[in-house]
């Protein structure tokens, strides 16, 4: 078993330097740049691409559409062509730094790609790399990662800003405010609506015996990202509460509720006690929609009542 692996590992660094050799060979001396720096930062070895690799990769949304374009395609065309769980595994690292760290014109194309960015873009759900049992259970975190990473896309597309990016225009809370006082009830719950399905999915991460150092990166990235969730659904829930009284609509606060209880489900599974402010605030928050549910039903059960007698009235004087 020893000696297998040793022997696919050697093939591996074959398949990397015979890769090297071909995009230097390229024809377009821009095509031939972004395929070297993608295949520098998406090698075959299990160990997270470093700084270096990743701020190259990162170097072309700096320059013309045309090479950010290029990048995202020779990116993209590199996670679906391999078959290695570890290549597939960088690849997505890759676009979580893009999608966190990378220039405006680098993120659009990512967004987009290949014309209008979909639910399932990153396609990725039948991913399977049955070489042995460590790059077998590694496929769980691919598909995981993938679904999580489509998910981060969507949330940025209905919040019409990349709330995990360091470079987004809305940079504090006073900012979101302003942005949320702005929202209708069914716009701000959707946005939490999203956000909440986003913290669902990071609860689904798979439980792995074989936990190798790429698998800590995409934590510790997914925990600095769910963070920042944290924050955008403070906001947001904070705007709901102090909406409560006013919501025409009993569906709406039973909407509420039901969203509210699926983020304090997520607590339990995420094994989290920090930030005890945000849960309590979802706790406080779920308290207030209770009541004024139950005080909405106490005021419908008076009207019927009054109802009631009225009808009885008006009969007395007509048999009288």
């Amino acid at each position: 078993m020893g000696r297998l692996k040793k022997l696919r590992n050697f093939i591996d660094i074959l398949k990397d330097k015979a890769s090297l050799i071909k995009a230097t060979l390229s024809i377009t001396r821009c095509h031939a740049s972004v395929n070297v720096a993608v295949l520098h930062t998406t090698t075959h070895n299990l160990s997270p691409p470093s700084e270096k690799r990743l701020a190259a990769v990162l170097n072309f949304g700096n320059g013309s559409r045309l090479t950010a374009c290029a990048c995202i395609e020779v990116l993209m065309d590199r996670l679906h062509d391999t078959q290695s769980a570890s290549v597939a595994l960088k690849c997505l690292l890759t676009i979580h730094n893009v999608i966190n760290r990378g220039s405006y014109i680098l993120k659009d194309q990512l967004s987009f790609y290949p014309c209008c960015g979909g639910k399932n873009f990153l396609n990725l759900s039948n991913f399977r790399d049955n070489s042995d049992v460590e790059t077998w259970e590694l496929s769980n975190w691919v598909r995981w990662y993938a679904g999580l990473l489509e998910q981060s896309l969507m949330v940025s597309r209905v919040l019409s800003y990349y709330f995990c990016s360091c470079d987004s225009y809305i940079v504090d809370n006073k900012d979101k405010e302003q942005k949320v006082l702005s929202l209708l009830n069914s716009e701000l719950l959707n946005e939490i609506n999203v956000l909440v399905d986003f913290t669902e999915r990071i609860c689904e991460a798979p439980d792995s015996l074989h936990v190798n150092s790429m698998v800590f990166e995409v934590m510790r990235m997914v925990s600095e990202d769910f963070m920042l969730v944290q924050s955008e659904i403070f906001v947001r829930v904070m705007e709901l509460g102090n909406r409560m009284e006013s919501m025409i609509y009993g569906t709406e606060s039973t909407q509420v509720f039901n969203v509210l209880k699926r983020l304090e489900d997520c607590k339990e599974r995420l094994n989290r006690e920090d930030n005890d402010g945000f849960w309590d605030l979802i706790r406080q928050t779920k308290k207030k929609v209770l009541m004024v549910k139950e005080k909405r039903e106490e005021m419908r059960l008076v009207v019927v009542t009054m109802g009631y007698r009225d009808e009885s009235a008006v009969s007395e004087s007509t048999r009288f």
